[in-house]
């Protein structure tokens, strides 16, 4: 019998994702790795189906969370979600996006309830979930207002070994971010940072770096003017409330690896400038996790790769990590009192 560092730690909900992309393989994987890896006990959310297709080994059916713990040593404990029919590997369908919103809104009320100590997310299709009505940007808005929070008061944070990157404006077309940055919008988002990196990564006094829209961040309004009209004040604004803030940066310069070592997180005013250092340093090992929510949630940063699923191809690096990353907040959490862990029933 596997002995697990912390007994009284709820279970850590695990969403599927996506059942014809490579979340049920990943997950699976992740299970397979729990000895190695040290992993706590988790429990799956979705459609048995999803798992068997691409996966051989054990599946424990459960009905509760509370049952998690005692199943997770002799299989992959599985909370049912409706029969989303036939599965087939890497041919998304509509009956197949339902089962992966399904498993999001399952595995985000129990994490919401306190059964579940985090919520993990496997990839979902967004172009999926749109036909069938989804009106979110994605699984991190998704769970912001599921827990009564508006998304201006969360932030995406990509995780890695070496960097944590923030976008500021996320899920929009290039030309779009001029007009989306405003001075509160910056601040708003630098708090929660913060906050974040003080509750959940145990850091007291975070340092954040905070990098320019245009190139030389601006060269003193050669090459654009955002800097001095919107991010300037948003920094001095930060400052006065008494947080380590340095920028505006030129976003060229700032992640190398000398300038890593000054700052505990990137605050970036668009998608790929955060993401695009992120990934090219940490593919395989980088995590998404949402600050700012009453609940933990993290994912790993990557999509479903459809054209992997069923073939045995799919690394589990960042899905193990972000269980990792989920434990371990959950563990700080609990520490200070803040993380609800019902006794089971």
């Amino acid at each position: 019998m596997i002995m697990h560092d912390d007994p009284g730690l709820a279970p850590l909900a695990v969403a599927l994702g996506d059942p014809a992309g490579i979340g049920p393989e990943i997950v699976a994987k992740s299970w397979e790795a729990r000895v190695r890896r040290r992993l706590p006990p988790f429990f799956a959310v979705g459609d048995e189906r999803s798992l068997s297709a691409v996966w051989k080994g054990p599946i424990n059916r459960i009905g509760t969370p509370f049952e998690a713990a005692a199943a997770f040593d002799h299989g992959l404990p599985l909370i049912q979600v409706d029969d989303p029919g036939e599965i087939i590997p890497g041919e998304p369908n509509i009956a197949g996006a339902r089962c992966a919103l399904d498993s999001l809104e399952t595995a985000a009320g129990l994490t919401r309830s306190g059964v579940a100590a985090a919520l993990v997310t496997a990839p979902v299709s967004k172009a999926q979930l749109y036909a069938i009505g989804f009106t979110h940007d994605g699984q991190t808005e998704f769970v912001a207002e599921r827990c009564g929070i508006a998304s201006a008061n969360v932030a995406m944070m990509m995780v890695g070994p070496t960097l944590r990157t923030v976008p500021v404006t996320i899920h929009m077309p290039l030309s779009r971010v001029p007009q989306a940055l405003t001075t509160d919008l910056i601040v708003a988002r630098a708090r929660t940072v913060s906050r974040g990196l003080q509750r959940d990564f145990g850091i007291p006094a975070p340092r954040l770096a905070m990098a320019g829209l245009n190139p030389h961040a601006g060269e003193n309004g050669k090459m654009g003017t955002e800097e001095r009209d919107v991010i300037t004040p948003a920094v001095e604004i930060l400052r006065a409330e008494g947080i380590d803030v340095i920028g505006p940066m030129a976003a060229d310069t700032m992640f190398d690896p000398y300038a890593r070592k000054g700052y505990d997180a990137a605050i970036c005013m668009y998608h790929d400038q955060a993401l695009i250092p992120l990934k090219m340093l940490h593919f395989d090992d980088g995590v998404n996790m949402t600050l700012g929510l009453p609940i933990i949630r993290t994912a790993p940063d990557h999509g479903t790769a459809f054209a992997l699923a069923g073939r045995n191809a799919a690394r589990a690096d960042a899905m193990i990590a972000a269980i990792c990353l989920a434990a371990e907040c959950a563990r700080r959490r609990q520490a200070l009192g803040v993380l609800c862990c019902p006794s089971s029933s």
